[in-house]
């Protein structure tokens, strides 16, 4: 294998729970919580319906069940059903330095394989702390901005932290990431234009492929050894990098320094967003003339007004939105899953303001930026008069997190109606004991909130 999967596979396969500080165990909890929350808020979403409709088609040996059902599935295929639930509202973790994406979506891989192997909570821990860190190693080396999706931080992470729970040793993990690159780079069309469902799915094929790889590596199957470093491997796609100091001995690991959303939007919306509702309380909706946004390098997107941002059609492209994340936040005073129903696509409020709305580059904030997350806005009312806020960071940035009590807050508004009370509240135990846990699969069963053959 060459010396970037080398180096790797060494790292994921001799990673131990005692590597592990007890702040990072702790965060692991926090992003756990979150994720369980989010996945079963995206439970009734059409993609969600279409995942596990494709999933419960299929018999695993071992099996791993579909979430919220309880189904039998194969394991890759119970990722892809389980991760489209948990991503469908944009309301997972979030990561950015070079180039971004969503580091929990590999917890739909890691949790099946957890389903279908019966790990214990310590090994659950290290195998996703082994995934953020193949996830998130890729965008702290790699701009994504060349034509790519973050769907291949994904696959890469699901492989490591799949191979991690099967216990795979360094030749076999080293198979599984060259398994995992080599068949699966993924197009950044994905978020191009009018958003599809495949937006949310996605991620979670990462994580089903990434499963598959290391199926395919226990089994005794080799990839090229070439993955990275060869003529037409990944250097040669997105340009050569190397791995930043991976987590531990001294260093951070990856998985403290995501950001947990507190509004589901997309990452660049979460400060614009945070500045909106400040001003919300300050102004009368109805006054709102003029809307300006300040914002770093992200401006670039909106300069064209015919861009399918300006005036969103599906669930998918409004959630991407920035003005329209931010229009939403001014007139109602919050952002939920309701900001993207199909009457609110439609309201003549919104795209009356979005018309009156601009979005401007501020060189300073660029340059700050991903250190920072900065943005200005300035409202103009009727008469003239102007109200004006800013933030450094928005809520949820990990210099600017949620506390644990607003993570359970969360969680509950996602998925205590459908667990109810006496459920959540033992999903919610046994998260913050996860470390505790003789076998994951005794908070998976907890997670039967549908309908089977829904």
């Amino acid at each position: 294998m060459d010396s970037m999967i080398e180096r790797l596979a060494e790292y994921a396969a001799g990673l131990r729970f005692q590597d592990l500080p007890p702040g990072a165990v702790h965060e692991f909890k926090r992003r756990l919580i979150d994720s369980i929350g989010c996945l079963v808020g995206g439970y009734d979403a059409e993609p969600s319906v279409i995942a596990r409709d494709l999933a419960r088609r299929s018999r695993g040996n071992p099996p791993a069940r579909i979430l919220g059902t309880q189904e039998p599935s194969s394991p890759e295929l119970a990722a892809f059903a389980n991760g489209t639930m948990l991503r469908y509202l944009d309301f997972n973790d979030a990561y950015f330095n070079k180039a971004s994406g969503h580091p929990s979506d590999t917890f739909a891989a890691v949790l099946a394989m957890a389903d279908a192997t019966g790990i214990g909570g310590r090994a659950l821990i290290t195998a996703t702390a082994a995934a953020y860190e193949g996830y998130c190693a890729l965008s702290d080396a790699v701009e994504r901005e060349k034509g790519w999706d973050h769907s291949v931080q994904c696959v890469i992470g699901s492989a490591v932290g799949a191979a991690k729970v099967l216990g795979l040793k360094k030749e076999a993990m080293g198979n599984t990431i060259s398994l995992a690159i080599t068949p699966n780079m993924a197009l950044e069309q994905t978020r191009t234009g009018e958003l599809a469902m495949w937006k949310g799915a996605a991620g979670p094929n990462a994580a089903r492929n990434g499963e598959f790889a290391a199926l395919l590596a226990r089994e005794g199957m080799t990839g090229p050894g070439q993955a990275i470093e060869g003529k037409f491997g990944l250097w040669q796609k997105v340009g050569r990098f190397d791995w930043e100091p991976f987590g531990g001995r001294g260093r951070p690991f990856r998985l403290t320094q995501t950001h947990i959303k507190f509004f589901p939007v997309v990452i660049h919306a979460q400060s614009p967003v945070t500045v909106a509702l400040e001003l919300q309380s300050a102004v009368n909706p109805e006054e709102i003339e003029a809307v300006a946004i300040d914002t770093y390098w992200v401006a670039e997107r909106y300069v064209d007004r015919k861009n399918p941002l300006w005036h969103p059609a599906t669930r998918e492209t409004a959630d991407h939105s920035l003005p329209y994340c931010v229009i939403a936040a001014l007139l109602d005073g919050e952002v939920t899953e309701e900001s993207f129903s199909t009457r609110r696509l439609r309201d003549p409020r919104i795209a009356r303001l979005l018309d009156r709305t601009t979005i401007r580059e501020v060189p300073e904030y660029t340059r700050a930026f991903p250190q920072e997350w900065p943005c200005r806005i300035e409202v103009t009312l009727r008469g003239g008069r102007r109200q004006i806020a800013e933030a450094r960071y928005f809520r949820g940035h990990a210099k600017r997190p949620l506390s644990d009590e607003e993570i359970e807050r969360k969680f509950r508004v996602l998925a205590g109606e459908p667990l109810g009370r006496r459920r959540a509240d033992a999903v919610l135990k046994m998260g913050w004991n996860a470390d505790k846990l003789k076998d994951v699969r005794e908070l998976l069963k907890l997670l039967r909130f549908g309908r089977r053959g829904r």
